[in-house]
């Protein structure tokens, strides 16, 4: 449903020495504009991004237990105040943690590295009837929306809280088991298995 767009052609790491990432494609992005970023220590934000950082060649030296952003931004308030943290983020996001980290104190420095934008379909892509659609960000349900109008046989998949919060009223849905694309594609396995069985 959507599509990614770097933002700057460079990056400017010398104000900062740690790192924070909350997405796989602000790593990738991270890479494309400066690899010397592998060089920071990283704090990341859901394992998918935990292993991204690593498969590049980053040190990832804390990952909370909870995937929600308030969570980690807690986290950071008791364990990382005394660093100068970069987020390296997207355009928009679902969990404001410059705001909630400043009312403790801790101006977090903040880079818009990349941005989300829709795939436009045509009408006749529209998903058939009893599809299961997965949701993996606040920007998936928006990019879909925009394209097709939700049937009442069609069961939504949401990897998270800050993404089902997204959903419009009346959206028939069930969240995956934990935050990762993997865990929704088994949830909507096992839906998929429960409703053949019907």
């Amino acid at each position: 449903m959507i599509c990614f767009s770097l933002l700057h052609s460079a990056l400017d790491l010398s104000k900062c020495d740690t790192l924070l990432f909350t997405s796989k494609q602000a790593v990738k992005s991270a890479e494309a504009l400066n690899p010397e970023w592998k060089k920071y220590p990283c704090i990341a934000i859901g394992s998918a991004t935990a292993k991204e950082i690593e498969s590049l060649g980053g040190n990832v030296i804390y990952q909370p237990k909870s995937f929600y952003a308030e969570r980690l931004s807690q986290d950071i308030i008791t364990q990382f105040q005394d660093k100068k943290i970069l987020y390296l983020r997207p355009k928009e996001v679902s969990f404001e943690s410059k705001k909630f980290l400043a009312t403790a104190g801790i101006a977090l420095q903040e880079q818009i590295i990349y941005e989300t934008s829709c795939i436009r379909y045509d009408k006749q892509d529209k998903p058939g009837r009893n599809a299961i659609i997965i949701f993996t960000s606040p920007s998936t349900i928006h990019c879909f929306f925009k394209n097709f109008q939700w049937d009442d046989s069609y069961t939504a998949v949401v990897i998270g809280e800050a993404t089902k919060v997204h959903l419009p009223d009346g959206v028939h849905y069930e969240a995956a088991d934990r935050p990762t694309i993997d865990a929704c594609i088994l949830k909507a396995k096992q839906i998929l298995l429960t409703s053949n069985s019907k």
